[in-house]
Order: structure tokens, then C-alpha cells, then sequence
């Protein structure tokens, strides 16, 4: 205890000297006495100095600073070091084996590969000559001036080929010989094949004269069946039916009657529909199956009709119900129909690849538009503003804009995965729906090439005809899984999966849906040729009529009439039902 209060006042006294020595300013005020006096007091308090080391030295903050290097080996450091000094990478090259073999480092199977400066592409070419050849580079030899020396494996080979790699050697080339059972051999650039021989003998099979002729005549037709012959537009003509074009007053059949006992000018609806019962008119003209019917807008005293015998014919709804005109100008099946807003003007689409505008008065083509594809469907912009403008969905996957005052495409709807099927205008004809051969509905913005809504399940069918409800809230979408699914119309465009009608056979066939007017019922056509009727509110069927021997391809319910429907089917006839 006594040896430490010692060692402790020693320190003391020898801190005391030190401040002392730095107070004073020069050596000449310190006393030799004094110094002799300390010096045996100084050498023992080093002595306990080492004993306790109180105060050990710490490395200054600049020497850790200007980059002290840290030995990754040592156990403890005496100082604080900075995280940059501590995490700093090591000096000098890795040894990879410097601890035991299991710890050390693998980059394969067997070990560690040090990399080296070869070339991938050399090191392939000299494994690949190895392989096929037997020999290849020494990698330890001076490659600049090659020798035998400097090959390993089958020098002779290496000799003999003067050394080339398997890439500059290049592919055997296969003997143009064909081994025959002799044992001889027979060139293949002059071989004609098994039954050359025979083809010079006077008893070889050959046409008939008369096949000859036959033969001659297809081959004509195929030539004259050219591009250019196929895609000229059928001449346009017109006949008209009745005896007088115009009547006393000067009113021609587009003039709307007003002696059938409702009143077709209005636009009023009738407040309560019935079921058709039995069918009371038969309009007969068309050669072949019906593809589409329209009414005259509003009215609905006309009724415009589509076949597949290239024709279309207007028809009388009411009176004697005559076939008004007959439009001839395509050369193949009529696929689509579409009157404007006003009935004046139709547009008319076909597979000989033509979109035809019709006057509904004269029978004249107006203008006629072509992008070189299969035109699918065809409506005309129901905004008053915008009937100088009809969209066409193409069998490209596209829906394409023509303008008919310049006769140009003016926009184009690119984004669908299959022909489009369908155009439908909703909400006040600022947007359309279109569906498509790809199971989709999209919802575009009018004028605007990205549709904003996108509709695809992978539970969805294509869905080929399409139907707006009459109070624009719905459409009624035939599915081809044999049921009429309903989507709103408005904003969020959801399926109504409390409105799924069904009970009909429609796979293969896009029968057209309708409305009654004032939506208690929907009626559908299907491939056995019934009109089915469904209730709206329970989605129950109602009834079913045999209506053709064909497919029942459409069904329009007059917007003016409590219980009459229209319909068309593939036996090419058109039927009205009361």
C-alpha cells in the first residue's frame, strides 16, 4: 500500500516538474541542483509508470485519417479506427490458399481457377480442334512463331492439316454419290429418281385429250383469278321495283307514311310490349342466306337487307310490303349494313374486300373505300357534327376512320389480337365498344388510338354481336358459350352476372340481339333457327318459335310496335312476327 501512495506521489511531483519546465520560458532559470536532486525520484517513477500504465498512447486523429493500414490478421487494435480504415480492402494479390482446403475460396468444382488473359472465343476454338483433330496450341509456347514444337497431342495430324483449327477446316462436304446395290455409284446432281427411266416410254401415263382441255382451262382460270383481277370493284348498278319512284306529291319511299295507324314520326315508345305469337309476313327475294337486317332510322318504315348473294334490298315495313330496290355492287357476300342518322345514305361492307356508300333514293354509289382487307362490321359517327365520319372494324385486328368527303383513313384503332367483330357507340356517341376474335372488349375514346378500358376474362368467349339497350344503359353481348351476357354501358363497364340469358344454341353463329322497346324483353335468333324470347327482369325464357330452316341469324324488334319482331335467317328469307 505505502509502495503505491510512493509511486503515485512520484508521478504527482513529476507532473508538477513538467508544468513547471513549460512554464518556464528559458533553460537558464532551471536549477542543476534541483535536476540532480529529481533524477533518482524520475527513474523510479518510470519504474511504476510501467507497472500501472494509466494513461496508454492513443493514435492521434490525423494519423488514422491519412490512411493507417489495418492488418486483417490482428486479434486487437490499440486505437479507434475510422469504418473506412476497418472495411478497407487488403493489400496486395489474394492468396486463395492460405488457410486449410476446405476454407479456401472456389470458383469450380475442383478448386480455384486463377484467371487468366485468354480469349473466350481461342480457348473454344483450341478445346473444339482438340476434340476433333487430337491436337491443339501448347498454351506454354510462344504462339508467334509456330513450329511442330508447338502443338500437343497428334503432332502428325498437326502437320498434315498445317495446323488448321476445326473452324478453318470447315464442314466435310458430303459426297454428291449415291451408292447403288452393284456397287456402283451414280451422281446425284444428274439423279431424276426412281421412275426417270420411264418417262421417255411411248405407254406412260399421260392426260386425255379431253383431260388435257379440262386440265388447260383451270390452269387459265387460275391465271386470270390474278391480284389485279380480284381486286377491281364489282360495276354498281340498281333496279327499282315499284312503278312510280314518287307519288303525286313528289314523296319518294324514303317520305314516311302516316296512314298505318301509329304515329313513326314521334319517338315516343310504346308502354307496354307483348310476345309475338305468329308469323305474319314473308319477304322472299334474296338467292342465298340473309347476313344482316337494318329499319330506317327512327321510323322503321324501311327495312334494308344483306345477303350473301351479293346483294342488298330495301323493303317496305308497312302497306303492301314490297321490295322497294335491289344495290348490286359487290362481287362477293355482303357481310354488313349501316344506314346515318337521317337514312338518306348507307354504307354497305363486303368480302370482296369494299366498303360501298349508297344514295337509299337513286340507287347510285356515291363513293367506295378500301384498305385491301375484309371489312367485318361498319358504323356511321351518330353525332350530327360527325356523319361525314364511319369506323370500320377490319379482319387486320384494326378499326380503321374514313372520312367520306376525301375518301381518306383518318385515324386507325390499333391495339386488338384478332379480327373486330362489333362497333357499338355509348354514352352520348363519345365513346365506342368494339369486340374482337381475341375474346376482348375495349372501350375507346372517340378520335383517340388507346382504348382506356381493356375487358378480357379467361373465362370470356368472343363475343360477335353486339346490341345498346334502348335506354343506353346496357349491352347485350352474345357470347359464344351459348349465352347473352350483359355489360354496363356507362361508366365502369362491369358484367351484370345477375343478367345471363340462356337456353339457346348460338356457338359458331353471331346472331344479333335486340331489345324490346321498352325493355321487358330480349329476343335472340340461334343456329336451329328459333326465336328465342327471354324475360329481362327474371332472365327466364319465355318462348320459342320455330322461325326458319336455317340459322336465325338476326332479330329486330320495331321500335314503334308492341309486338312485331323481324328476323332473317340463312334459308334467305326475312319473316315478320305479330
Amino acid at each position: 500500500m505505502s509502495a503505491a501512495v510512493g509511486s503515485l506521489v512520484s508521478y504527482r511531483s513529476d507532473s508538477d516538474s513538467e508544468n513547471e519546465s513549460e512554464s518556464n520560458a528559458s533553460p537558464q532559470n532551471v536549477d542543476p541542483d534541483a535536476v540532480a536532486h529529481l533524477l533518482p525520484l524520475k527513474s523510479n517513477t518510470t519504474m511504476s509508470l510501467a507497472v500501472l500504465n494509466a494513461a496508454p498512447e492513443v493514435a492521434v486523429k490525423e494519423a488514422v485519417e491519412t490512411g493507417t493500414h489495418l492488418d486483417p490478421s490482428l486479434k486487437e487494435v490499440t486505437y479507434n479506427p475510422t469504418y473506412e480504415t476497418m472495411f478497407a480492402p487488403e493489400f496486395g494479390p489474394s492468396n486463395p490458399y492460405r488457410s486449410q482446403q476446405m476454407s479456401a475460396p472456389r470458383n469450380m468444382l475442383s478448386g480455384y481457377a486463377e484467371p487468366a488473359h485468354v480469349n473466350d472465343f481461342m480457348f473454344e476454338q483450341q478445346r473444339r480442334t482438340f476434340s476433333t483433330f487430337g491436337y491443339a496450341l501448347d498454351p506454354s509456347v510462344d504462339t508467334s512463331q509456330v513450329s511442330s514444337n508447338s502443338y500437343i497431342g497428334a503432332v502428325d495430324e498437326a502437320e498434315k492439316k498445317k495446323g488448321l483449327t476445326v473452324f478453318e477446316v470447315g464442314p466435310k462436304k458430303p459426297d454428291k454419290r449415291k451408292k447403288v446395290k452393284g456397287g456402283e455409284a451414280e451422281d446425284m446432281d444428274n439423279f431424276l429418281g426412281p421412275w426417270a427411266k420411264y418417262a421417255d416410254e411411248k405407254d406412260g401415263a399421260k392426260p386425255s385429250e379431253e383431260e388435257q382441255k379440262e386440265l388447260d382451262e383451270i390452269t387459265a382460270k387460275r391465271q386470270k383469278k390474278g391480284r389485279n383481277e380480284d381486286e377491281a370493284p364489282a360495276e354498281e348498278k340498281t333496279v327499282l321495283h315499284v312503278k312510280d319512284m314518287y307519288d303525286y306529291q313528289g314523296r319518294s319511299y324514303l317520305h314516311i307514311p302516316q296512314d298505318v295507324g301509329i304515329n313513326l314520326r314521334t319517338t315516343d315508345i310504346p308502354d307496354k310490349c307483348y310476345l309475338p305469337k305468329k308469323q305474319i309476313h314473308v319477304w322472299s327475294g334474296h338467292t342465298k342466306g340473309v347476313s344482316a337486317i337494318r329499319l330506317f332510322p327512327m321510323s322503321g318504315h324501311l327495312l334494308l337487307s344483306s345477303s350473301m348473294d351479293c346483294k342488298i334490298k330495301l323493303w317496305e315495313v308497312y302497306n303492301e310490303r314490297r321490295c322497294v330496290r335491289t344495290f348490286i355492287g359487290h362481287s362477293k357476300a355482303v357481310r354488313d349494313i349501316c344506314f346515318n342518322n337521317t337514312g338518306t345514305q348507307f354504307m354497305s361492307a363486303a368480302y370482296d374486300r369494299y366498303l360501298k356508300l349508297w344514295d337509299s333514293e337513286t340507287g347510285q354509289c356515291i363513293s367506295k373505300f378500301t384498305n385491301r382487307k375484309v371489312p367485318y362490321c361498319v358504323k356511321f359517327n351518330p353525332d350530327e357534327d360527325k356523319q361525314n365520319l364511319f369506323v370500320a372494324g377490319m379482319s387486320d385486328k384494326k378499326i380503321v376512320q374514313w372520312d367520306v368527303r376525301t375518301g381518306d383513313v383518318v385515324q386507325e384503332y390499333d391495339r386488338h389480337l384478332g379480327a373486330v367483330n362489333t362497333i357499338t357507340f355509348v354514352d352520348e356517341n363519345r365513346r365506342f365498344v368494339s369486340t374482337s376474335d381475341d375474346k376482348s372488349l375495349r372501350v375507346w375514346e372517340w378520335d383517340i388510338p388507346v382504348d382506356f378500358k381493356y375487358i378480357a376474362e379467361p373465362s370470356m368467349h368472343s363475343m360477335p354481336a353486339v346490341t345498346l339497350s334502348p335506354n343506353g344503359k346496357w349491352l347485350a353481348c352474345q357470347s359464344m358459350d351459348n349465352q347473352i351476357l350483359i355489360f354496363g354501358a356507362q361508366n365502369r363497364f362491369r358484367l351484370n352476372k345477375k343478367k345471363i340469358f340462356k337456353g339457346h344454341m348460338v356457338a359458331g353463329y353471331a346472331c344479333q340481339v335486340d331489345f324490346s322497346p321498352d325493355m321487358s324483353y330480349v329476343v335472340s335468333g340461334d343456329a336451329d333457327g328459333k326465336l328465342n324470347i327471354w324475360d329481362w327482369k327474371t332472365t327466364k325464357l319465355y318462348h320459342r318459335i320455330k322461325a326458319h330452316d336455317k340459322v336465325c341469324i338476326s332479330a329486330l324488334w320495331h321500335p314503334h310496335e308492341t309486338s312485331k319482331v323481324i328476323t332473317c335467317g340463312w334459308d334467305g328469307q326475312i319473316k315478320l312476327w305479330d
